[in-house]
């Protein structure tokens, strides 16, 4: 009897027993090591805030990492993606529900193992009665803001912040010194 017990609380315990935010969910895989499709409530919050107090206007008004706090369980939930093939975007997609209650649907990735623990790729977002808007918005958003990176190539290449870095600590992060005894040795 008491090895029956056992059973059952160590079966509680277990990930089995953890909630399946999988329903309802349209969110579409990227084939990432340990992603479920993952559908649920949240607020939306400045994650400085949350852990620190210090809370500026309007959830740091993009300068932020934003969270989740899941409604189910209170859960600390981290954005770290929108839809978009770059890793880029979840805070830009987020501000604008700064504090509110939303709906996201997307990818969560859970895994002890790798030390993954409530990471969130958001792929669509529903206010209230609004209809589901995808999280797709970064890389207009990222054009608007520096209208002099036009050009081709990845957005990353053109941006002026991470041109100012390299000509500043150069390609290798180590100095413009470093970088040209590299180019010198392997080139």
């Amino acid at each position: 009897m008491m090895h029956r017990f056992a059973f059952v609380l160590a079966l509680i315990a277990s990930p089995l027993a953890a909630q399946d935010f999988s329903a309802g969910s349209e969110a579409k895989s990227w084939n990432l090591y340990a992603e479920v499709p993952a559908r649920f409530e949240a607020r939306v919050v400045d994650v400085l805030c949350e852990l620190t107090g210090d809370c500026p206007a309007e959830c740091g008004a993009g300068t932020r990492q934003l969270g989740l706090i899941r409604n189910a369980d209170d859960v600390m939930v981290l954005p770290m993606k929108n839809s978009q093939p770059a890793f880029t975007g979840a805070a830009e997609e987020l501000v604008p529900f700064c504090n509110q209650v939303i709906e996201v649907d997307g990818l969560m990735i859970e895994d002890e193992e790798i030390g993954a623990s409530n990471i969130y790729l958001v792929q669509r977002i529903k206010a209230g009665e609004a209809d589901w808007i995808k999280a797709n918005t970064w890389t207009k958003k990222w054009a608007q803001k520096y209208p002099e990176a036009k050009g081709k190539g990845p957005w990353f290449r053109r941006d002026p912040r991470v041109k100012d870095v390299i000509a500043s600590e150069g390609y290798l992060g180590l100095g413009l010194e470093a970088d040209a005894t590299y180019a010198e040795e392997n080139f």
